[in-house]
Formats: structure tokens, C-alpha cells, sequence
């Protein structure tokens, strides 16, 4: 069945590697189809891979082969909700293991150049915060930090 909504993101002929290793690192993910191009195309030829539907951590995506005229940005990032540092750690070191690069405050960038957001809970629990002191000092300890340290956010939390 078609979903009603889905995410459409451009890759320049990587778009079944990229969902491949996001069906493999992310729970709850999975490639449902290939589909191959019915003829030639700008970015490729008949036969080439075209499409590829799958899912991240239930949102349904459509990969799309397009060529290299669009590459991703931050504008776009998918947030990963994590439970405790081990599963921030493995999410963390797949993606940026995997030819990917760090950034701050939580955010890393696939090989392909889609943007993620490894978010522990307990992160924004404490930048939500009701006590405004909690939550400053919460968010002070973050923007110091590329991979999120559960530990750290918490001994910022009780202060």
C-alpha cells in the first residue's frame, strides 16, 4: 500500500546503498521495493535504479537516483530519540563510522549527506525542563558536546 505521506530524498545514484544501511543501523527501518527506470533518464539509463521506497524508524521515505544536482543539507535532518548512551553510541558510530562526519550538539552527517540528530531522551527532558536553571544548564553542557554524553547532561541537570 502507498503511504499517504512520505519523505522523498534526492541521491545521485546511491539511493538503494543509503537506504540498505539505514534498514540495517536504525530499528524499525526496512527497504520495501527497488524499482528500476522503464527508460533513459537525465540522470541515468533504462534498467538503472530509479527509486527505492523504504522506511526510517517507521517514516516512510522514497529514495530517488535524480543525478547531482540537489546534495543535502541541515535544513533537513532526521532526530533519532535514543534511551541510554550505549544505543547513542552505536547510532553515533554507524553513521559517522560510515564515511560520515561529526557535527555539534548531536548532529553527524551520513556519507551521503543526509543530516541526523542522535537525541538522547534525558537530553530533551533537561532543555525542556520547568526549573529555567535546570534547563540552562543543560543546554550549556550540550553545546559543548559533539556526540551526546548521557552522564555529562545528567550531572548538568542536577547541577
Amino acid at each position: 500500500m502507498i503511504p499517504r505521506n512520505t519523505l522523498c530524498l534526492w541521491y545521485d545514484g546511491t539511493a538503494e546503498e543509503a537506504a540498505r544501511f539505514y534498514a540495517q543501523t536504525f530499528p524499525d527501518s526496512a527497504v520495501q521495493a527497488v524499482h528500476r527506470a522503464p527508460a533513459d533518464y537525465p540522470a541515468g539509463k533504462q534498467g538503472d535504479v530509479l527509486t527505492v521506497n523504504f522506511t526510517v524508524a517507521g517514516i516512510p521515505c522514497l529514495g530517488l537516483n535524480g543525478g547531482p544536482q540537489f546534495r543535502h543539507n541541515e535544513s533537513f535532518s532526521f532526530q533519532i530519540a535514543t534511551d541510554d548512551q550505549q544505543e547513542t553510541d552505536r547510532l553515533w558510530n554507524a553513521i559517522v563510522g560510515n564515511g560520515g562526519q561529526e557535527s555539534a550538539c548531536g548532529w553527524c552527517k551520513d556519507r551521503w549527506g543526509v543530516s541526523w540528530q542522535i537525541t538522547p531522551r534525558v537530553l530533551t527532558e533537561g532543555t525542556t525542563d520547568p526549573d529555567p536553571a535546570v534547563a540552562r544548564r543543560v543546554f550549556e553542557a550540550m553545546m559543548t558536546m559533539k556526540k551526546i554524553d548521557i552522564a555529562a547532561i545528567e550531572a548538568a541537570r542536577r547541577g
